[in-house]
């Protein structure tokens, strides 16, 4: 299961500028809680997010995802959602 293309597939619709995806698994293997799924890290960009909070902008990329939670896929997500004029600056 290639879980990069599927995170950038669900996180399509936003129609990010940027998507970088980092797979950190093996950096918790083994750990207490983890029960399975995927220890992953994404920093996306879009207009998107303009004029969106911080904890809005990490719901909407989460809400995409949902799914992926609930079927134990992902057990972590780090999340960077920025504008493009917050990245590229």
């Amino acid at each position: 299961m290639d879980m990069q293309a599927i995170i950038e597939g669900r996180l399509k619709p936003l129609g990010l500028q940027l998507c970088e995806f980092r797979d950190d698994s093996h950096l918790h293997a083994g750990h207490a809680g983890n029960r399975g799924g995927g220890h992953y890290a994404v920093v996306v960009v879009g207009e998107v997010f303009a004029g969106v909070g911080r904890v809005n902008r990490q719901r909407m990329v989460k809400d995409s995802l949902q799914d992926l939670f609930s079927d134990g896929l992902i057990h972590a997500l780090s999340i960077k959602a920025v504008t493009p004029e917050e990245y590229f600056r």
